[in-house]
């Protein structure tokens, strides 16, 4: 029953996902913020595959975000108009920082980690921040925008189309969710789950924790990258705040306030948040003080999330 109960389910998200543009505007909403809400969920996701799979807290997600939106608009600025090519360099220039970075701190734990990587986050974003010849400093990057994709024998126009981009997102989104959930139920996966329930029983019986917490980190680091040149092309800008912490701690909060230790409870933090970002900000200046009520409402008296909420109704 559970096994039925839990097909039915992802069924049920998989079908809101691929008809989102279509009902949006039923309910207020626009084909865009459903984009917004994959291309966070997504961000969220692959913090949920370091902080609720291997049990580590990262609060520099974001920079490695803010290199695949930079990766993606500069290329497409400086060297060439090609959308697929520009989202390949995002992707490996944050990854290839997620390796270097993730290989200095790995023996770091608990706070120490977080603070490591707000630290190297940091470094990145005052970069951005500074460089305006190149990143536009303050005032982002621009003069730019995503180019159709050549297929040889069509082109896809993903600019003026709302509702091509957004399938384009999904796509990603769909890939992105299927290696991570391929990972999650194989040895590796299970040896991180280990590692977060218990570090010390898990070096005793051999398993090097240091390079597979490095492993799980970067493999999160390439889906928040991709995440990043998404969101750059949604807007067809990036700037130093896609680097900020403020931004990793936005992730932090999608994926406590749906719920950790889930592939799906991060979506609905990301769409709870993105949603009432929209609505709130729209009415008034002060809309994180009711996203921050809630993510405390949340974690005093439902630790598990939204999703544990929805989950224990239905168990009842």
């Amino acid at each position: 029953m559970n096994s039925r109960y839990k097909f039915a389910s992802d069924l049920a998200i998989w079908a809101v996902l691929f008809t989102m543009p279509f009902w949006m505007g039923w309910i207020g909403g626009y084909t865009a913020l459903g984009s917004r809400v994959l291309i966070m969920a997504l961000a969220a996701i692959s913090l949920n595959f370091l902080l609720g799979f291997t049990g580590v807290l990262s609060f520099g997600h974001a920079a490695y975000f803010g290199l695949g939106a930079y990766g993606v608009g500069m290329t497409i600025k400086y060297l060439t108009p090609s959308t697929p090519l520009g989202i390949l360099v995002g992707v490996a220039v944050g990854t290839a920082a997620a390796a270097v970075i993730g290989a200095l701190i790995v023996k770091l734990r608990g706070v120490y980690f977080a603070m490591a990587t707000i630290a190297f986050g940091q470094v990145f974003y005052f970069i951005a921040f500074r460089w305006n010849a190149v990143t536009g400093g303050d005032d982002g990057l621009s003069g730019w925008h995503r180019m159709p994709i050549d297929l040889g024998f069509r082109t896809i126009d993903i600019l003026g189309n709302d509702k091509i981009f957004y399938y384009l997102v999904l796509i990603c989104f769909v890939v992105a969710i299927a290696i991570m959930a391929a990972l999650l139920r194989s040895p590796f996966g299970r040896t991180l789950l280990a590692i977060r329930e218990n570090e010390r029983r898990a070096r005793f019986l051999g398993i090097s924790i240091e390079r597979h917490i490095w492993l799980s980190f970067m493999i999160s680091c390439v889906f928040v990258s991709l995440a990043g040149t998404l969101y750059a092309l949604l807007n067809n800008f990036a700037d130093p705040h896609g680097l900020h912490w403020s931004q990793s701690g936005d992730f932090v909060i999608m994926t406590v306030l749906g719920g950790m230790r889930s592939l799906w409870g991060p979506l609905l933090g990301a769409a709870i948040f993105v949603v009432l970002q929209d609505y709130i900000s729209s009415r008034t200046e002060n809309w994180m003080s009711f996203i921050g009520l809630l993510f405390i409402l949340v974690v005093l008296f439902f630790p598990r999330g939204v999703l544990g909420i929805i989950r224990g109704k239905e168990n009842s």
